[in-house]
């Protein structure tokens, strides 16, 4: 693999896709999906097509024809058997969760996760739906996961144990403004 300033330099010079994921995606999702999995969970190719059933949006980036990130992300109504949706769902009678937002570490700080998150709340607006749910690991730590929720103003709702208790997730809400040029605040004032 290049290194990242190449990476970056040829990005400035390619254009990035953001489009919603299509069955011909599948297998490069699942992909890199396994080279990340560090950060997120497995997940095989039948596990995709389930979650990709129930998924109310589902995209991905491309950039110079290869994925390189994906979002996967659902209604509160969509029948998913998962301990931190149903955290959310006993809680919020409108939202919708970020099952996984993975961009291959070939292309970190390029802010493609950004711009999917940018996307989602574009959603949410249209959608009316006033809260983006999420969660990461706190043990094992995921601290790049936090810094980038903060900045899209998530806040910690709760802490559980899942896997089988081999992983603590923080539990996330970021509220979304009803204003169609409101994004989230992506930097610092001054």
């Amino acid at each position: 693999w290049p290194a990242a300033g190449v990476v970056q330099a040829r990005i400035s010079r390619k254009k990035m896709l953001l489009r919603n994921a299509c069955a011909d995606d599948f297998g490069s999702i699942v992909e890199l999906n396994q080279r990340e999995v560090q950060q997120t969970s497995p997940m095989d190719l039948a596990r995709l097509r389930e979650l990709a059933q129930i998924s109310s949006h589902h995209k991905v980036a491309v950039v110079g024809g290869r994925i390189a990130a994906f979002l996967l992300a659902m209604r509160e109504d969509a029948p998913y058997l998962n301990d931190n949706y149903a955290w959310f769902a006993a809680r919020f009678p409108q939202f919708i969760y970020v099952d996984r937002i993975v961009v291959s570490s070939e292309f970190a700080g390029l802010k493609i996760g950004s711009q999917l998150y940018e996307d989602l709340f574009d959603y949410a607006r249209s959608q009316g739906i006033k809260a983006i749910t999420c969660e990461y690991n706190v043990r094992p730590p995921n601290p790049a996961s936090q810094r980038f929720h903060d900045k899209f103003g998530f806040k910690e709702l709760g802490q559980q144990w899942v896997a089988h208790g081999t992983k603590l997730v923080s539990l996330q809400v970021a509220e979304v403004s009803a204003a169609a040029d409101c994004g989230p605040e992506l930097t610092g004032s001054g």
